[in-house]
Formats: C-alpha cells, sequence, structure tokens
C-alpha cells in the first residue's frame, strides 16, 4: 500500500445548506477523535486508504467492502462558475514519499446530478457521472497527483464549477489514481445559476475502469517522462464552459 490520505474542501463562493454549520469549508473527511463526529458535506468514508477493487461499488465514493455510499445530512451551496479548492494531506509524518516519485498518477473530478435530495440519493450502479476536470501528465513528466499537487500546490487541487451548468444538487466525485490504487471522495453540492447546460453522454461506477482501461495498466517506471500518459475514463465535458 502507498499510504493513506485525507481531504478537505474549501469553497470559494459558498454557505452550507440544511444545516446551521457555519462556513462552507470540511477541515477532514475522517475526524476519528471528535464524539459525535461532526457533519461534512463530504460522505463518510471506512479509513484513509486505497480502493483496490474496480468492480466494487467503493471505487464510487470510497464506500466499504462493496456497501452503499454513506450519506450526508448537509450540502455546501456554490454558484457555477465558481472555484472549488480540495486540499489533500498525507497521512505519514514525513513528506519524503513527495520527492521519491510515490504519488505518480493523474487527478480526477467528475459531477452526477441528483433527481432529488442529495441527501438521500444513492447513484448506485446508473450511468450518471460526467467528468469536468483531469490533470495527467505533462509532456514534460509531471504528473497531477504528484509535482503539481503535491509539490507545486502543497496539496491543493483547485478546479472550476462548469459556469453554464445547469443549477441542482450534484454529487462532486473527486479522485487520485496511484497505480492500482484509487482515492475517491464525494462532495455534496448545490449548484446555483442561470445555466441549462448539461452533458448527454455519462458513465458509472463501477464500469468506467476497468483493468484494462488504458490509463489504469500504465507503468510510470518504464516510460520516458515524455511518453503520453491516457487519462482514464471519458473526455472532460467542455458544454459547460
Amino acid at each position: 500500500m502507498i499510504g493513506s490520505l485525507f481531504l478537505s474542501v474549501a469553497l470559494t463562493v459558498s454557505s452550507l445548506a440544511m444545516g446551521a454549520l457555519g462556513h462552507g469549508y470540511v477541515t477532514e473527511v475522517a475526524d476519528p477523535y471528535m464524539s459525535p463526529r461532526p457533519q461534512r458535506i463530504i460522505r463518510d468514508i471506512p479509513g484513509n486508504g486505497p480502493v483496490e477493487n474496480l468492480s466494487f461499488i467503493d471505487v464510487q465514493c470510497n464506500g466499504e467492502g462493496g456497501s452503499a455510499t454513506k450519506l450526508s445530512p448537509v450540502l455546501a451551496v456554490i454558484a457555477a462558475g465558481s472555484q472549488m479548492k480540495l486540499t489533500w494531506t498525507p497521512d505519514w509524518p514525513d513528506t519524503q514519499f513527495l520527492t521519491n516519485g510515490a504519488l505518480q498518477g493523474p487527478v480526477i473530478t467528475y459531477m452526477a446530478r441528483a433527481p432529488s435530495d442529495i441527501t438521500k440519493w444513492n447513484p448506485g450502479s446508473s450511468a450518471v457521472w460526467f467528468k469536468v476536470h483531469e490533470e495527467g501528465k505533462d509532456s514534460t513528466g509531471k504528473w497531477g497527483a504528484w509535482e503539481k499537487l503535491f509539490v507545486q500546490n502543497k496539496g491543493v487541487y483547485t478546479f472550476t464549477i462548469p459556469k453554464n451548468l445547469r443549477p441542482g444538487q450534484y454529487i462532486i466525485r473527486h479522485e487520485i489514481y496511484l497505480g492500482v490504487q484509487i482515492y475517491p471522495s464525494c462532495i455534496q453540492v448545490e449548484v446555483t445559476g442561470s445555466g441549462n447546460a448539461f452533458p448527454t453522454s455519462f458513465v458509472s461506477f463501477p464500469g468506467a475502469y476497468t483493468g484494462s482501461t488504458p490509463g489504469m495498466v500504465y507503468d510510470i517506471y518504464s516510460t520516458s517522462p515524455s511518453h503520453p500518459y491516457p487519462i482514464p475514463g471519458p473526455a472532460v465535458w467542455a458544454g459547460g464552459n
């Protein structure tokens, strides 16, 4: 196992809905030292380790042993076109792993629109997900989940909610993919605005990735820095911008 990661979220323009919890951010995905644990807009995860079985529902939002994702009673409100900042914190006592290439891989973000109350909805195996952002390996050999995320941006990943996206409640599925290990997290938000754009092609989790999907079987140690990396999953939806 490569290790474990914590994720926290900050919204540049946001507020919490369905609960008077103050500002629109969370400090940790897992907080085992507080009882009761505070409510989060990130759906609860069983731990801070990776998902390795691509056929399990766990690959969607990081469930446990094939169980459905746990729901959260709160969500954040964010305007279409606003930025969301996601902060990854490695669960190691030092940062040696950041300089030895242990975290080489892509960073990918999907969204799925809830048909009703997002605090009561699980997508299951339905094809409802569309990709809104991805960061793979550039022509100089720098990886989204290593040099760019952890070294250059000090663990802070920023992406923009598509500015013309149709308003509604959405799950944001954000992941780091490292070798055969996936670290997914799901964030509940309500997108506001006057846009009417919405994709027509979707993928499911599980289903979007298999063991033979390009990018899932890429050997990062036997290829040159300039060798292209095929990011797993569909193309980024461009209609929202």
